[in-house]
């Protein structure tokens, strides 16, 4: 859903609200709650550009100002759906978490008016972009901190094209625990001319987040420093991630940005990438390599471009396993080979809803139904036209489909796999494993023997 208002989320930060009189000179700050991911945000006005698809994201409006891109970037609290039965109370920028994604033209003179809905003070830093050092958004280092209630205007020209973020530089360790980032896209004003640069039919993007948040709990501890147990594609798990819709034939980019507290190599399924761009903007075409892993550090952005021409419904994820699961528990034993039926009859007599786990690995958890605390999800789970998935975290699909519009952004379904190309179970005789003969005699491989030194002989070493 998306709305006007203003969004205070929670009675206790009522005393920061920002008055009418004070807003009415600014840009109308813009709400959006919904997790779906919004279609391509055409632009209204300025220069024009092919805008970005934010996997279950948005991207912020602007008004234009006397030749000056405006936006409105309202800090606060927010209520994030990460899947269907768990929502988490998190911080944001304009309803959601991360916040909406900014996308500019190079040359373009950019004014964004930041308001301070938190109950502390904040500062927004431009990750990656060429600004005055006065604009760069360090809190108590380049600019005062702006105190709740409080609307700062940051200024600045977007000097260069590429792929960039936004987040606090203001008790940032809480700040972005808490969910306080988004995305940001310079396009370049003169596309043909920008090297390393190419127009793609589908342009995605998303955010690499990470929370830890108890089960039962809605708030994430902010003072976590590795053992988290969501991993996130923009603040959502799978299987409540969207698709990457595309047609057979697209030029397909997607730019990932990583604001976790780990690297996370990212693996897609069925095809080749390349690496067209980085943090630092676009790479040229004679430095690049085919992958299908791409590892994004801590802070890193990538863009990863490929022509989608395999059908298919493929896999796109992160390849560390753990960050394919939800809710994990670190301090879980492992029970393969445990036989404790004798047991699980004894502890049912006291709790009857308890169900065996774990002792021929943890597949039956991916198809299990059982008693969950509030507010939380299965560490594995999702279905597929075969079954269950048992995947969770950060995992999606890319959708590539033949005859769809250039427009249609539309979730096709599964895939229907043409005649003969699933693999199948194997209903003939199995052949006898091969195996090395054993030698003829003992002649044939003698038995070695030792001997004791000779005095005077040297040692072996």
């Amino acid at each position: 859903m998306t709305t006007r208002r203003l969004f205070l989320g929670g009675a206790a930060l009522a005393a920061a609200a920002v008055g009418r009189a004070a807003m009415a000179a600014l840009p109308e700050p813009v709400l959006r709650t919904d997790t779906a991911s919004a279609p391509p945000l055409e632009p209204s006005a300025g220069r024009p550009y092919r805008p970005v698809v934010t996997l279950n994201g948005w991207s912020l409006p602007f008004r234009m100002n006397q030749g000056v891109k405006e936006f409105h970037l309202v800090a606060e609290p927010v209520i994030r759906e990460f899947a269907p039965g768990m929502k988490a109370q998190l911080w944001g920028y304009n309803g959601s978490s991360p916040g909406p994604t900014i996308e500019v033209v190079e040359g373009d003179r950019v004014r964004i008016f930041v308001t301070n809905r938190l109950p502390e003070h904040h500062a927004v830093h431009w990750h990656g972009q060429r600004l005055p050092n006065g604009m760069d958004g360090v809190g108590g280092l380049t600019q005062p901190h702006i105190p709740p209630g409080k609307t700062f205007v940051y200024e600045f020209e977007a000097r260069r094209p590429g792929t960039f973020m936004y987040h606090p530089h203001a008790d940032e360790m809480t700040q972005m625990a808490m969910g306080m980032m988004g995305f940001w896209i310079t396009h370049p004003k003169d596309p043909k001319r920008t090297p390393g640069y190419a127009d793609c039919d589908r342009d995605f993007v998303f955010l690499l987040n990470a929370f830890d948040i108890e089960p039962g709990s809605a708030t994430p501890k902010v003072n976590t420093m590795l053992d988290f147990n969501l991993w996130c594609f923009n603040s959502r798990v799978f299987p409540a991630i969207d698709p990457m819709v595309c047609r057979l034939g697209d030029r397909v980019r997607i730019r990932v940005g990583n604001l976790t507290m780990t690297n996370h190599p990212m693996h897609l399924h069925g095809h080749e990438f390349v690496v067209a761009g980085t943090d630092g903007g676009w790479t040229p075409p004679g430095s690049r390599w085919p992958e299908i892993t791409a590892d994004i550090a801590v802070g890193q952005m990538r863009a990863l471009e490929f022509i989608a021409d395999e059908p298919g419904d493929w896999a796109f994820h992160c390849h560390k396993s753990h960050h394919t699961m939800n809710a994990m528990g670190h301090d879980v034993p492992t029970m393969i080979g445990v036989d404790h039926r004798e047991v699980v009859q004894k502890i049912q007599k006291l709790i009857p809803d308890y169900m065996v786990m774990g002792e021929r690995g943890m597949a039956d958890m991916g198809e299990m139904e059982m008693p969950l605390p509030d507010n939380t999800l299965p560490m594995m789970t999702g279905t597929g036209p075969f079954g269950a998935l048992e995947m969770g975290g950060m995992f999606t699909t890319v959708k590539v489909r033949e005859g769809l519009a250039r427009n249609d952004w539309r979730d096709p379904g599964h895939y229907r796999h043409p005649a003969g190309t699933v693999a199948y179970e194997w209903s003939g005789a199995t052949p006898a494993p091969a195996r090395a003969a054993a030698p003829a005699s003992a002649s044939d491989n003698p038995p070695l023997r030792a001997r004791k030194p000779r005095e005077g002989e040297p040692h072996a070493h």
